[in-house]
């Protein structure tokens, strides 16, 4: 029985696609295999409000966390250069998977598996804190020439690892991410009527219909340009029929900026910024939407147009970095930099009920291939390859 250590880190401490992608993968791999033993690694202590997760309720698994945050080990390992192995830190293990881009020190011949979601910081700087690029762009490029093996969120993430950094192509796997059962399409049931109306009031939104992006205000989430096509597409419709944005998601460090233009295109009653939405509501959400728009200029995955899909509602997202691989043919693909583009594209979503139609039956269809069980065995036969070597 081998001993595996999972960094569960992000799915404590980050609140975004990463921290769910960590989590989910980890409760599916747990759950497939009893052949091995895990531990979940955490550094630093959870806030009291957040919890540990379900899988303690499954499996009697070590839980591992540290006094000391990532940042501070970060400082330690990579500013400092203090040569702590990890293993002093999460036990002794057989196998480390690194979760979360960056890969700890780890002395002998212990096999390390890393993920790398997305090369933004290299492909599109402008996306990123500029405290955390030059961080980056020293820190992960040595991860991953460590790292016995390397995960890719999608193949374009892939081909930029291959790129940008000369890693060849027999050291990277593609996992693509799931999609939970409850983002399932809405049940006209008493219980789902009320959560609804719950979420929506919670959330400052009335009945009229809205189209719904979601992810943190950052630039290659193009948001400026999605409120520009936005303002276009409702000078075309009749008043009574004129739909509201709904931006849900961090502030990030592009909030003022958008809000600037919101109210210089004269659309302060027709745009709603929600802020984070909590987990358990998003679902929910999803299908109170009448169009989900996901216009991003980068994505290592893109896990919200796979949630939209599969709680059936209509997806125009960018043809950009990996969103053709999740959408395919199920979604409205448009050029994120063609504003023109995608009004036209938010306005046959809305408005063309034949489109609606197959644009649902089909992304139902697709969003059912991605699951997390598929996930999980996928990652379990790479575990399983550098454990025999």
């Amino acid at each position: 029985m081998a001993r595996i250590t999972i960094d569960y880190t992000p799915a404590i401490h980050q609140g975004a696609g990463i921290a769910r992608l960590t989590r989910e993968i980890a409760r599916a791999v747990l759950a497939a295999d009893r052949s091995h033993h895990y531990t979940l690694f955490v550094m630093g202590r959870p806030a009291p409000s957040v919890p540990l997760s379900n899988l303690m309720n499954t499996r009697d698994l070590p839980l591992r966390v540290t006094r000391l945050s990532d940042r501070w080990l970060y400082r330690l390992w990579f500013r400092a250069r203090l040569p702590l192995d990890v293993r002093l830190l999460s036990g002794p293990c057989d196998l480390y998977h690194a979760t979360d881009f960056v890969l700890p020190p780890l002395k002998g011949d212990v096999p390390a598996l890393l993920t790398v979601h997305d090369l933004s910081f290299e492909r599109d700087p402008d996306s990123a804190p500029p405290r955390l690029i030059p961080f980056l762009r020293r820190v992960v490029p040595d991860s991953v020439r460590r790292a016995a093996h390397v995960i890719a969120d999608s193949h374009a993430t892939a081909r930029d690892l291959q790129a940008l950094y000369g890693v060849p192509a027999e050291k990277v796997t593609v996992i693509h991410s799931g999609v939970e059962a409850r983002f399932a399409p809405y049940q006209d049931t008493l219980y789902h009527r009320r959560r609804r109306a719950h979420v929506l009031k919670k959330y400052g939104l009335g009945d009229a219909p809205f189209i719904l992006t979601v992810g943190t205000m950052q630039r290659r989430k193009n948001h400026l340009r999605l409120v520009r096509a936005f303002a276009r597409l409702v000078e075309r419709l009749p008043e009574a029929d004129q739909p509201r944005l709904v931006i849900a998601g961090g502030k990030g460090w592009l909030y003022d900026e958008v809000h600037a233009e919101v109210a210089r295109l004269g659309l302060a009653d027709l745009v709603r910024f929600v802020g984070y939405v909590d987990d358990a509501d998003l679902p929910h959400l999803y299908q109170a939407a009448a169009v989900f728009a996901f216009p991003s200029l980068y994505e290592g995955f893109g896990l919200p147009p796979l949630e939209a899909m599969a709680c059936g509602v209509p997806v125009v997202a960018s043809n950009a970095a990996s969103l053709p691989e999740v959408v395919g043919d199920a979604g409205a693909l448009v050029d994120p930099l063609d504003v023109e583009a995608l009004a036209a594209a938010l306005e046959q979503a809305l408005c063309d009920e034949g489109w609606r139609r197959r644009a649902v039956a089909r992304g139902l269809e697709r969003a059912a291939h991605f699951t997390w069980a598929r996930a999980a065995q996928q990652l379990l036969a790479v575990y399983d390859r550098l454990l025999r070597k």
